[in-house]
């Protein structure tokens, strides 16, 4: 995909058999801002849940001295309003105001309220914005909500998305620590799904720099929220979890202690395996591996492929088909008799309470099962991704470098419901429901497999062998910033 911007100086980079046009970020282009946004005068931030406080928080940073206002715009009587004013937007500055109000009279507005709330209320939220301002988005749900009941945007207003490739806590955490290392963020996607002004691509592409987003690249709203509701259902959440689940029992059922059976799964994923994911790339955990454990891994990945590939397909049809977002708008309709449970009281998120506690402890092997479980299900994500047509940055962030680089280490930190929980209701609902899907069509499946005399069929990691992900990957890998989210505190980082 290939965009141009009048203030800022684009690149093109090849991933494999394509070539994109990306953004590279950067504090040095915070003074370009101004000129970028020039028509603004006030930014809208609208909503205070994942990605409401890091957002306003970031912008109204890189945007000081510039003249242009960042302003939240929350429900009257909302008790998110003492959590806006604790951190420096008040009524009385006029940093915070009710959130209609808010939308007329600001130039760009971005809606970051939960889904649950853009179904209900995206009527008077559309009426309220002014002819030829800017309606900004950070997910593509409404979208798909919209074509549901075959409606659209109003036609008098541009429509942008700039999607940070991780939760709200990581896009603001990254951004702070940027302050020390330029360029330190969460990568973004970007979109136009309608510009009338002639100005909304650099209106975007500000945006997303003002995040902190070290590298932005282009999709269309469409395509984002099809890999992005689809990717936390797969690998970035639900998979996740149901893998690290299905590994568990089936540890302690061959005999490890509780303790071991924790750091031979969980903490295999979000320690050493995540952590040589981002630095090195996907070949490297299977290089790490001696010979009998590179055996194990194989087997592992082969058993486990196919099986996760069949519960993704069904995930990505449901998504693309508006199933999925009927089902969330549905259970928020049920959350006043039947709020969302937890997903962190098993006996296996116990016993990581505990490991996670012995500070005295090592950090946990890769271990060849375990990352072949993973990396099947995470190749899985990507080849579907690409066999759709969705380009090659899109099919990295949201299945690779955001869960290795944003989410995983809050599991690592403090557990499953810490890195779920932090994310938005949509994903939340989603990770729990799909979940249960991994962990079943795992043990049933890929560990029986496993077990069995005999290599079975060596098609799918052949195919990993020699997948271009691990070219985009490298390419990536040189835009990355070096520093890693310190998840406050984390282990060692202190």
């Amino acid at each position: 995909m290939a965009f141009t911007s009048n203030i800022f100086d684009t690149r093109t980079i090849s991933l494999a058999d394509r070539e994109e046009t990306i953004l590279a970020g950067g504090r040095h282009l915070f003074p370009l801002l101004p000129r970028a946004l020039e028509g603004i005068s006030q930014i809208g931030v609208i909503g205070w849940s994942s990605q409401g406080p890091a957002q306003a928080q970031n912008l109204r940073e890189s945007l000081e001295g510039s003249g242009i206002k960042v302003k939240v715009g929350l429900r009257e009587g909302s008790s998110s309003m003492r959590e806006a004013e604790a951190v420096g937007f008040t009524k009385e500055g006029g940093g915070l105001g009710e959130m209609y109000e808010v939308i007329h009279e600001s130039d760009m507005s971005l809606l970051l309220i939960s889904d649950a709330a853009f179904a209900e209320n995206y009527r008077r939220i559309f009426d309220a914005f002014r002819p030829q301002t800017t309606l900004g988005l950070s997910h593509g749900f409404l979208l798909s909500h919209l074509q549901a009941l075959g409606e659209d945007f109003p036609a008098n207003i541009n429509v942008i998305a700039v999607c940070p490739k991780g939760m709200g806590p990581s896009v603001r955490r990254l951004y702070e620590q940027g302050r020390q290392v330029n360029g330190a963020g969460i990568n973004c996607s970007f979109a136009v799904h309608r510009d009338i002004t002639g100005r909304a691509t650099d209106y975007a592409l500000a945006w997303a720099v003002a995040l902190g987003s070290p590298y932005t690249f282009e999709t269309t709203l469409e395509s984002e929220y099809k890999s992005d509701i689809f990717g936390e259902r797969g690998i970035l959440l639900g998979a996740v979890h149901g893998i690290a689940e299905s590994l568990y029992s089936r540890f302690v059922d061959k005999g490890e202690s509780r303790d071991d059976a924790f750091i031979n799964s969980a903490e295999s994923i979000t320690g050493p395996i995540s952590k040589t994911i981002s630095r090195s790339g996907l070949n490297a955990v299977y290089e790490e591996l001696d010979e009998s454990e590179k055996a194990a891994f194989r087997k592992a990945y082969n058993a486990s492929y196919h099986p996760c590939r069949e519960i993704l397909e069904e995930i990505y049809d449901d998504v693309a088909s508006g199933n999925e977002v009927r089902s969330v708008i549905q259970a928020t309709r049920r959350h006043g008799t039947y709020p969302m449970g937890t997903i962190d009281s098993t006996d296996m998120w116990a016993t990581g309470e505990k490991v996670r506690a012995d500070s005295t402890r090592n950090y946990a092997p890769i271990h060849p099962e375990t990352a072949g479980v993973y990396l099947a299900c995470m190749m899985a994500q990507v080849d579907l991704l690409a066999d759709r047509g969705h380009p090659y940055s899109e099919i990295a962030n949201e299945s690779i470098i955001e869960a290795v680089d944003s989410l995983n280490p809050y599991m690592d930190y403090k557990g499953v419901s810490y890195m779920v929980d932090n994310c938005s209701t949509t994903a939340r609902l989603g990770a729990r429901k799909w979940a249960a899907r991994f962990d079943y069509i795992l043990k049933q499946q890929a560990y029986t497999a496993i077990d069995k005399e005999g290599s079975g069929d060596e098609t799918p990691f052949e195919k990993f062998r020699s997948s271009n992900i691990h070219e985009v990957l490298s390419v990536c890998a040189e835009l990355r910033p070096s520093v890693d989210i310190a998840v406050v505190p984390t282990r060692g980082s202190e």
